[in-house]
């Protein structure tokens, strides 16, 4: 149904205020899925695919899970 594709591209990693806008996560995410918005980075919630590669490579733990 629609609505269990709609959950599904919510449920996406999230960079929350904490980011130092480093840029580890976009040099480690494998479908470039995590651009800088301003002062942070976020992560595109139709492209993510909850890999989890981003968590790691974060420095100060501002990447949570779905």
């Amino acid at each position: 149904a629609a609505s269990d594709v709609y959950k599904r591209q919510s449920m996406a990693y999230t960079i929350n205020d904490e980011c130092i806008n480093c840029a580890a996560c976009v040099e480690t995410c494998p479908v470039d899925a995590i651009s800088e918005q301003g002062e942070m980075h976020v992560i595109d919630a139709e492209t993510c695919t909850d890999c989890g590669a981003c968590v790691d490579s974060c420095p100060v733990d501002a990447i949570e899970a779905p």
